[in-house]
């Protein structure tokens, strides 16, 4: 403090204690001192202060949250190199830094009574909750067929900012990019694909359907300048139709349904019929197979009764003959000795004839025979 100050209060505190020893009748002096200050000294801490203050109002720098990107910004220039998380400082006035948002981001394309809250959206196409940082909520999609018919899609796409080229982004398409970027490309690509197909024909095809957006989007999306985003995924919602053709589809439904039931029946009764053509086959195979056996066996019967045959008569040789018939003339020479009366039969049968011989006597009365 100042040395006049110091002699000001000095004075100031001699005179008080006189008043009240005046005042009071010998009382106690009271001598205020006040406290010494050193200029030198002092002067580092008012800078301190003042430096504190400054700091305090004008803020120069700014920390950056996990999942978002800085940009910084110097008299309007953007910076190309990004800042990642953490602690980042500037020169106020001249500088300042941008935070930009890069998590992951959903645009819903939703029919107006269909809007609700972002969990609900959520909810609707499985995402989960905590992996999105916000939602955009966008009217359905109006499109027309390959015929021209009117009708809507809903659906939803989850994006992020490409962290490495948010500076050049920004300064391209600026704070609003999603609008720009995003928003047009997804009604252009969903308009053109829907005109390749017939509205009735699109729920039968609803994952062919949904497959070529999701790729259509993906590569324009893509071919964009700098690739200032990633796409991670389009899901397709809601396909909403006319009444009149929500109406002919369930009756194309309700046919189908009919047919299929009608081929059903016609498939077991077909079925049926091939069982019995296949039993009755059988039956027929069986008795065929039966007689097949029972001519077999006739025939291998007769073919040995040939066999046996022809054996017997490739035996009767003209020697054999002979033999027998030198035998047979010995056996009549044998019943003539016996009794020259006799008379003797021949009975035909064979190779040599069965010879009978009558001896007038019944009990000498015998049989001579091959």
């Amino acid at each position: 403090m100042p040395a006049d100050l110091n002699d000001y209060f000095k004075k100031r505190g001699n005179s008080g204690g006189s008043d009240n020893n005046n005042n009071a009748g010998g009382g106690n002096n009271i001598n205020f001192k006040m406290p010494q200050f050193d200029n030198k000294k002092a002067m580092p801490i008012y800078i301190a202060a003042a430096l504190i203050v400054i700091l305090i109002l004008l803020k120069p720098f700014t920390i950056i949250d996990s999942g978002e990107v800085g940009i910084k910004v110097t008299t309007g220039i953007y910076s190309p190199e990004p800042l990642e998380p953490g602690l980042h400082f500037f020169v106020p006035v001249i500088q300042k830094i941008i935070v930009v948002d890069a998590k992951v981001r959903m645009m819903s394309y939703t029919s107006t009574e269909q809007l609700g809250s972002i969990s609900d959206i959520q909810k609707t196409i499985g995402t989960n909750t905590l992996s999105v940082s916000s939602v955009i909520a966008q009217e359905s999609i109006s499109v027309k067929d390959a015929r021209g018919l009117d009708f809507h899609i809903d659906l939803a796409v989850l994006y992020q900012l490409n962290r490495l080229q948010v500076p050049n982004t920004m300064s391209i398409w600026g704070l609003n990019w999603e609008n720009k970027i995003i928003d047009p490309t997804v009604r252009e690509v969903v308009r053109e694909v829907a005109g390749r197909y017939n509205a009735e024909d699109i729920p039968q095809k609803r994952s062919e359907f949904a497959e070529a957006i999701k790729e259509d989007i993906i590569k324009s999306i893509n071919a964009q300048e700098g690739k200032p985003v990633i796409l991670n995924t389009v899901q397709l919602r809601e396909i909403i139709l006319p009444a009149k053709i929500r109406e002919q589809i369930e009756q194309v439904q309700i046919a189908r349904q009919e047919a299929e039931v009608t081929r059903n029946q016609v498939a077991r009764a077909k079925q049926e019929a091939e069982k019995q053509v296949a039993l009755a086959k059988g039956e027929a195979d069986a008795m065929k197979t039966r007689a097949q056996g029972t001519a077999d066996a006739i025939k291998i019967e007769a073919d040995a009764n040939a066999y046996a045959n022809s054996q017997i008569s490739r035996s009767l040789t003209a020697q054999l003959l002979q033999l027998r018939q030198i035998e047979t003339q010995a056996k009549f020479n044998e019943a003539l000795k016996e009794n020259r009366d006799a008379q003797i039969f021949l009975t035909p049968g064979g190779a040599v004839p069965n010879i009978w011989v009558d001896t007038k006597d019944k009990q000498r009365q015998s049989s001579i025979g091959q």
